[in-house]
């Protein structure tokens, strides 16, 4: 999952961003409500993570102000605040979880992956392509009974190529996707990831899956 962590004590913020990208996930993290809304104006997630009590916009403002763009993000909240009363209010904002501060790195991620297995349908719990199976709620690529050992951005770039199957992806989709929000377009980290998980698709005996086009992008052949 591609997650925007909004938090504005910044070594708490640094310390999820490095947890979720340690378990597989890309994360970007800011330290208000305003720029977390421009994050979101500006990038795909799969999920918020939010604290309530943030410089410029709270929390509770960030979530009114996210449903009256019309963006649909799923957010968890993370906050101090306990009492029911906001709980309630968070939710009833449009908050998916409510989770109190402190609280147990393993508990955020077994609810991630809870929202998880909420959101992907049993049609995309597993995605194939020829003899290519990825699942995506244990975190695997399987090949003819064999695991690929991928790193999490290259599990990351494969899941997008997967489920967009035989389209082209265009550079710049796949950075906005893949990589955060201070991914430099003139470099050429994604040619290089591309490079590596070709080798690695193709050490399986996966010849030429993935197929390049010349100044467009790249698109994943299907049978």
């Amino acid at each position: 999952m591609k997650i925007l962590v909004i938090e504005d004590e910044r070594k708490l913020g640094r310390f999820i961003k490095q947890g979720l990208e340690q378990n597989g996930h890309v994360a970007d993290l800011t330290h208000s409500g305003s720029e977390g809304l421009d994050q979101l104006a500006g990038g795909l997630y799969d999920l918020v993570l939010l604290d309530l009590m943030l410089p410029g916009q709270t929390g509770f403002e960030v979530l009114k102000n996210l449903r009256a763009f019309g963006l649909t993000v799923p957010v968890m909240i993370l906050s101090a605040l306990s009492d029911p009363a906001t709980v309630v209010q968070g939710l009833d904002l449009g908050a998916v979880d409510y989770l109190r501060k402190p609280f147990d790195f393993d508990e955020l991620l077994a609810r991630i992956r809870i929202l998880q297995r909420r959101t992907t349908t049993s049609d995309n719990v597993v995605l194939r392509v020829a003899d290519l199976e990825m699942r995506l709620i244990s975190h695997e690529v399987i090949k003819d009974g064999s695991s690929l050992n991928l790193t999490n951005r290259e599990f990351a770039l494969l899941e997008l190529l997967l489920r967009r199957a035989g389209q082209l992806i265009t550079k710049n989709e796949i950075a906005e996707k893949v990589w955060s929000a201070d991914y430099d377009m003139g470099s050429n980290v994604i040619e290089v990831h591309i490079y590596q998980l070709r080798k690695k698709l193709d050490a399986s005996g996966i010849a030429g899956l993935i197929e390049t086009q010349v100044g467009r992008g790249y698109r994943l052949k299907t049978p």
